[in-house]
């Protein structure tokens, strides 16, 4: 654990007002720590960023130290997940992230620490998916986390929640990245979830305690995500998505980016399929990840054939695999409105046809 000394120098290095993360990384490369930044003379700190910068990190603010006094309770409070700070010359900083071109100098961090030091593959897309794409991120996620990889997210709602649990669920856990300071939960709804990664995984931020949730701060999250991991699957996005944010930093970083594709008539689908058509990896199973990866396991997973009994109903057949209305399967079936909504009823609590907005069905296709 970090001493008080250490921790008040980074936080000096990296809150001060005015100072900012590119000038604390040349005084920090200059320097070779935070305490050598700090004690040195302001006339010497002004060799390398301006006067002003320079002469701010002489003596810490009120509300400097307010926040040191904060982070040393927060780390030692008692806690039912262990809380440390892993700054950039600590072993346990991720190599991966390290090798990235704007790694965080400090990362907070709750729950288990060694996680970041694993294996991880990011799991991104959008707030509002559909009932498939909630489910292909959580059985995609499940068998990438029993396939070794540590599933690495945002902790937002939709896709990445589910990524979350099918993390969870698997072997290797998870890892939310959040754009926050640990000591809020955004959004609330997730307040279930954080406690549960807290407890099985890592939650982890470069905000310092009390930082809302502010709208700059999530695209920069999103480095982090890329960052930490070897590649990024996109489950589905919009064109104007977050989420693609994450993969053209993976992409940018030499990272693999994978897309499951969807329907063309799906706003939700569209970007995954720009990926795609940019040289994103189409993949239709975990397995394909995996394999691309070279963590395949050679034994066929219990899920590769699930779903399959249900390809013999006519109604799974006649739904193909867009969204469709009441009035088309009446046309493709020739089944009465009455008997469509009978049957299409037990199928959706089998969980075969997921009922969408604007009366559509939608067949659910169990995946690995």
């Amino acid at each position: 654990m970090i001493d008080r000394h250490e921790l008040g120098a980074w936080l000096r290095l990296i809150e001060t007002p005015g100072v900012g993360r590119e000038s604390a990384r040349r005084l920090l490369a200059a320097f070779g720590s935070p305490q050598a930044v700090i004690e040195a003379p302001s006339a010497a700190r002004a060799e390398i960023v301006a006067t002003p910068q320079a002469e701010a990190l002489a003596q810490p603010g009120p509300a400097t130290e307010a926040l040191i006094d904060a982070t040393w309770d927060w780390l030692h409070a008692d806690a039912a997940a262990p809380r440390d700070v892993v700054t950039l010359g600590d072993p346990r900083y991720p190599a991966m992230l390290l090798a990235t071109a704007d790694p965080p100098l400090l990362l907070y961090t709750q729950g288990r620490v060694e996680l970041l030091t694993t294996q991880a593959i990011a799991v991104v897309g959008s707030r509002n998916p559909t009932h498939q794409g909630s489910d292909n991120a959580r059985a995609f996620a499940n068998h990438l986390s029993d396939g070794g990889l540590t599933v690495v997210s945002g902790m937002a709602l939709g896709i990445d929640a589910a990524a979350h649990a099918g993390g969870l669920a698997g072997s290797a856990s998870t890892i939310a990245v959040v754009g926050t300071g640990l000591d809020r939960v955004y959004p609330r709804r997730n307040l279930a979830l954080a406690h549960r990664i807290a407890a099985h995984g890592l939650i982890i931020s470069e905000y310092a305690l009390g930082t809302p949730p502010l709208a700059p701060n999530f695209p920069l999250r999103n480095r982090l995500i890329a960052g930490l991991a070897r590649g990024t699957l996109v489950v589905e996005a919009a064109l104007q998505s977050g989420s693609l944010i994450t993969a053209r930093l993976a992409n940018e970083a030499g990272r693999d980016v994978f897309a499951i594709p969807g329907s063309i008539h799906s706003p939700q689908s569209r970007g995954c399929h720009a990926l795609i058509k940019q040289g994103a990896k189409l993949v239709e199973t975990a397995q394909d990840i995996l394999e691309e990866l070279r963590l395949a396991d050679p034994v066929p997973h219990a899920n590769a054939v699930a779903g399959a009994p249900a390809l013999a109903d006519p109604l799974i057949a006649a739904l193909g695999f867009d969204p469709v209305t009441l009035d088309a399967l009446v046309a493709r079936t020739g089944f009465s409105p009455a008997a469509l909504n009978v049957r299409l009823l037990e199928l959706e609590l089998d969980g075969h046809v997921a009922r969408l907005p604007g009366q559509l069905f939608q067949r659910v296709v169990a995946r690995d």
